[in-house]
């Protein structure tokens, strides 16, 4: 294979397709976006802090191995690609810390979604930083530090999944998975410019976990564009590429409801005045692409009291893998002992009313056919806003600034996070797009479409690297 030049760039926030392209052209080499990826990802450590862990030896061999499949003649969408997945995803050879400090095992083998995406070829250069046991919608803790938002350094990128979104935001990858079990793909995405996808339950396998939170987590992408995320999607999802179909589709006029009430919280819980502007801007311009927008009100109820059994049991079940529980955050510790409270007969009733649920809060789904909401409630919180708070305040403080995006974690029906545009200070925001059960395509179609008349995959962030 004749030599590649250096990666230019330009390739830096080029899509995954792009790259695939470039691939596929001997225009560059997989070790060269490879080694320009954990160049970036090492420049960047000392002020973005993306990463947990890096696995430069491995993700090389792991490139040269793609380029020997190259100039043999194969292709894959995926096939010499960058990418990385957040901790709380097994890669073998890797300890899984989900964010926590101690001596954690390495692996012995890939989660699924991992073994999917590199038996299609990805390079997986490494695994980016998560709160503890991704609790927080914030990227902080004792174990690695503070995680920063590419948009402003002082802010956070959000969490749990902040340093997937981190690292795509920046440019260091051009996508990444994360996982939401409420809100924690759509959140990062949103205060950072990204698109990011909640799958339905079980789209992409949790193996070798039966379920992931008691049925709340899911597995998602995180990418600049809604190509990129359905072609992630697709692959980790192995669904043979209808998501990417459904993303150069542009779907029939719908009947889009615009809801901004916040969910049953019990705290209080206001919606910002920026972010509110965001999303009716952008009701404005899907009325502009040919659908209706009307106001509707999903009929959530008490949610809320099912949501806390099934979070805090998947605390408590997490909180036993860890070596030395007395190195945890003391609300760790103290939402692992509620967790162990509710194991029982209110974890059983929590799961039981989910049916029901379905049914009131889907009701929306006769009047409208896709639901936009805030992602988020307020633009990124500075970093260290969390910090030295008790456990009652860290919620109150969490719930002001994400009250939006857990109910269909309950439900675990799908949802797509949009940007939709910049506060005054300059930082992202986002919308989310929702639907009823397996209505990822419909999603996708019409975030697609709202990406060719908003075009923020246009704006980046200047970079630390």
């Amino acid at each position: 294979m004749t030599e590649t030049p250096p990666v230019d760039a330009d390739v830096n926030f080029t899509s995954l397709a792009k790259q695939g392209e470039l691939l596929t052209e001997g225009v560059v080499s997989s070790t060269d976006l490879t080694e320009s990826a954990l160049a970036k990802a090492e420049t960047s450590q000392s002020t973005l802090n993306a990463f947990r862990w890096l696995r430069r030896e491995r993700a090389l061999l792991d490139a040269a191995e793609a380029d020997r499949r190259l100039a043999s003649g194969e292709h894959g969408p995926l096939l010499g690609v960058p990418i990385a997945i957040k901790d709380d995803l097994d890669i073998a050879g890797l300890p899984t810390a989900f964010g926590c400090r101690g001596e954690f095992a390495p692996k012995a083998a890939d989660c699924e979604a991992v073994r999917r995406l590199r038996a299609a070829g990805a390079v997986i250069i490494g695994k980016t930083n998560t709160p503890e046991i991704g609790q927080w919608p914030f990227t902080e803790g004792a174990a690695f530090g503070a995680t920063r938002n590419p948009w402003h350094g002082d802010h956070t990128p959000g969490g749990s999944s902040g340093g997937s979104a981190a690292a795509v935001a920046a440019g260091i990858v051009a996508a990444a998975l994360g996982s939401d079990g409420a809100g924690s793909v759509r959140i990062p995405a949103a205060w950072t410019n990204l698109v990011g996808i909640k799958p339905q339950r079980d789209r992409i396998s949790p193996a070798p976990e039966p379920e992931l939170f008691h049925g709340l987590t899911v597995i998602g992408p995180l990418a600049r564009t809604v190509a990129d995320a359905a072609l992630l999607l697709d692959v980790a999802a192995d669904t043979g590429g209808k998501y990417q179909d459904a993303a150069s589709r542009v779907p029939s006029p719908l009947r889009i409801g615009l809801s901004t009430r916040i969910p049953f919280t019990a705290t209080k819980t206001e919606l910002d005045p920026e972010v509110r502007a965001a999303v009716e801007r952008l009701s404005r311009t899907l009325r502009d692409l040919g659908h209706e927008v009307v106001p509707v009100e999903p009929a959530y109820g008490l949610i809320g009291l099912t949501f806390l059994p099934r979070s805090l049991t998947g605390v408590r079940d997490w909180c036993r893998r860890v070596p030395d529980q007395r190195q945890l955050d003391p609300r760790t510790r103290s939402n692992g002992r509620q967790g162990s409270v509710l194991a029982g007969p209110a974890l059983r009733a929590a799961r039981a009313m989910e049916p029901l649920l379905r049914k009131r809060i889907g009701g929306v789904f006769r009047r409208v056919d896709v639901v936009l909401a805030p992602t988020t409630a307020t633009p990124p919180p500075r970093i260290g806003s969390f910090e030295g708070l008790s456990g009652w305040e860290t919620d109150q403080a969490m719930i002001a600034a994400c009250p939006y995006a857990w109910p269909w974690n309950v439900l675990g029906w799908p949802g797509v996070n949009v940007p939709a545009g910049f506060a005054a200070s300059g930082l992202p925001l986002g919308a989310q797009l929702l639907g009823p059960s397996d209505s990822e395509e419909l999603l996708i179609s019409l975030a697609a479409q709202l990406e060719t008349a908003e075009r923020w995959y246009e704006r980046s962030p200047a970079t630390a690297w």
